[in-house]
């Protein structure tokens, strides 16, 4: 949904320990309250004893007004009832989102592009980089750049200069091919999701010049991996991958061409999903809806 459509819909997201009766207690309390339910997916990892998942999507008239008095009936009705966790949101409330990137620009240009056609529901607030090379590129498209250098040695400055331009401020980071490790306390400090994406199906071909060792191998495949950022690098929640096929024919100019547009789609993708709350992280892994 978009624009005016946008107005009074509500999402609600829900997880938490499979029981019966969560699905008809959670369409209850919005029928209740005058809520109209217009989408709902749910989940359950096991039938008996598993984990259970549902997005659900209403509309209710003077939602702004009535959210609060929602939110507590849902609390008690649902979350304290059942033992679940459960998080409402205004669909018309975009998620602030910064872009971080180093040189390469595929990714970038491409979030900026889906950005201002509307495809994408965030409002980006600022890119930031250790280089300063895209900073035209991104004010012609009226968005605030910061170049933030990161020295040999000097990470920890820099991640405080970055700090102050993110915190409190943004409610997403998208690392669109930003070629620097981000810290433990930088991502416990931020305290907000942190999307990256990877260039590889697989953490295969990991540090400089992946695609020419791609090339050295004779891959047959290669692809890109959109995850959640942890501590540990590559290793967290996936949210989106893809692959295309490619041939020992191709150079490693081809390859890396082929590559940048598997990286633009499945970075999009996760950015989309997880913009309309359609990604439920479970431990080390994702429900997508």
């Amino acid at each position: 949904m978009r624009g005016d459509e946008d107005t009074d819909v509500g999402r609600l997201i829900i997880k938490g320990p499979d029981q019966p009766g969560v699905v008809a207690a959670v369409s209850g309390a919005l029928s209740r309250a005058g809520a109209n339910i217009v989408s709902l997916d749910q989940f359950s990892s096991d039938p008996e004893g598993g984990r259970f998942f549902q997005r659900t999507e209403f509309h209710l008239p003077n939602l702004q007004v009535r959210r609060a008095e929602l939110e507590d009936v849902i609390a008690e009705e649902v979350g304290a009832k059942f033992g679940l966790h459960c998080t409402m949101l205004e669909v018309k409330r975009r998620k602030r989102t910064a872009i971080m990137v180093s040189k390469l620009d595929h990714c970038l240009m491409d979030l900026l592009w889906r950005h201002r056609r509307g495809e994408l529901a965030i409002d980006v607030t600022m890119v930031i980089s250790n280089h300063p090379d895209l900073s035209e590129e991104v004010r012609r498209f009226g968005i605030p750049f910061f170049h933030v250098p990161v020295a040999k040695g000097a990470k920890p400055e820099a991640e405080r200069e970055q700090m102050k331009l993110l915190k409190g401020n943004v409610d997403l980071v998208v690392l669109a091919r930003y070629m620097q490790i981000l810290s433990g306390d930088f991502l416990e400090e931020l305290a907000v999701p942190i999307i990256n994406i990877h260039h590889s199906f697989l953490p295969a071909f990991m540090g400089a010049s992946p695609y020419q060792r791609a090339k050295e191998r004779g891959v047959k495949l290669i692809g890109a991996t959109a995850h959640y950022v942890t501590e540990d690098l590559d290793e967290g929640p996936i949210i989106e991958q893809d692959v295309i096929r490619v041939s020992h024919a191709m150079s490693t100019k081809a390859l890396q061409r082929f590559g940048a547009d598997v990286e633009r789609q499945v970075l999009a993708r996760a950015v989309g999903w997880h913009a309309e709350d359609r990604v439920l992280r479970d431990g080390n892994s994702t429900v997508v809806f």
